[in-house]
């Protein structure tokens, strides 16, 4: 497969959403599809589609379409599902537990290794089959483990300092929940953030809303 030495950031973030796509198509027993019937279910121009497939070598074949299973899987493996990166989540209060709990980790390409809290009162109960420990096995557990990614779901306050033991732990990418943007403050060269602002969402919907021409 050859693979352009520069792919955007927008193409990267579609694939995720071509991947759930077909996925959901292959539960609907759908075994192949045009990229014109791709492109009205996406809302996204036949153009986009091809354009973001050619970035990885393109995929289909003239006249056929696309095969869905093989277009998935081809998919998977750019994204990488397949790997179970280890990956540690820090703080399990509410939205931590939801994220353990309702959220799959290993269909994403994820493992979840550990989970860590400053409650003295959570250790060793488990969520989703894995133990709470303490926030200060939290070094010696990423020596150990050498997990990769951190899920953040801690108060802004205390977050700066538990990224920068991460960052000195060796862990390069963070799922960040919590209200601080990492990238600030450390060399966003070296580690990658996916900073998740629920609130900016929200301000978002609502500014469309409050904003929306009749």
């Amino acid at each position: 497969m050859a693979v352009k030495d520069y792919i955007s950031n927008s193409t990267i973030r579609r694939l995720p959403r071509y991947y759930r796509f077909l996925d959901e198509l292959k539960k609907e027993g759908i075994y192949k599809i045009s990229s014109a019937e791709l492109s009205r279910r996406m809302k996204l121009t036949s153009s986009q589609i091809r354009q973001d497939f050619n970035c990885y070598g393109g995929f289909g074949q003239q006249g056929y379409g696309y095969n869905v299973e093989d277009l998935r899987r081809e998919i998977g493996a750019i994204i990488g599902v397949e790997k179970k990166i280890k990956t540690i989540l820090i703080g399990a209060g509410n939205l931590g537990r939801a994220i353990a709990v309702n959220f799959d980790f290993e269909s994403s390409g994820c493992k979840l290794a550990g989970i860590f809290d400053v409650d003295l009162n959570l250790e060793n109960t488990q969520i989703s089959g894995v133990a709470i420990k303490q926030m200060t096995k939290l070094e010696e557990f990423c020596r150990a483990e050498n997990p990769e990614i951190a899920v953040l779901c801690i108060p802004e306050e205390s977050a700066a300092e538990v990224c920068e033991t991460l960052i000195n732990c060796g862990v390069r990418a963070f799922w960040n929940f919590a209200h601080y943007d990492i990238n600030l403050d450390f060399d966003s060269n070296d580690i990658i953030v996916e900073n998740v602002h629920m609130g900016d969402s929200l301000l978002t919907l609502a500014y469309n809303v409050n904003n929306k021409k009749t």
